[in-house]
């Protein structure tokens, strides 16, 4: 089983927010997930983030791979810090 770190959509039409979660790459975008890892919430000025910086670590300790939004949200966390 691959895990992807990635995004799953919540929220209204125009009015959407994201889960980031562990998942298996086979499941639907906004299907069942490993484990929820943090939110991202693009409506926000600026764009609220929230993560669990511990299970991210042990995620991509273990070979997950980030999607590339994920990869660049992890970044620009990582500069802030």
């Amino acid at each position: 089983m691959a895990v992807k770190i990635r995004m799953a959509r919540h929220g209204t039409t125009n009015k959407a927010y994201y889960r980031i979660v562990a998942a298996d790459s086979a499941a639907k975008r906004d299907g069942r997930y490993l484990e929820l890892l943090g939110t991202y919430d693009p409506t926000r000025n600026p764009a609220e983030v929230t993560l669990k910086q511990d299970r991210i670590d042990y995620w991509l300790s273990v070979g997950a791979k980030p999607s590339d939004t994920v990869k660049s949200i992890l970044k620009k966390q990582k500069a802030e810090k």
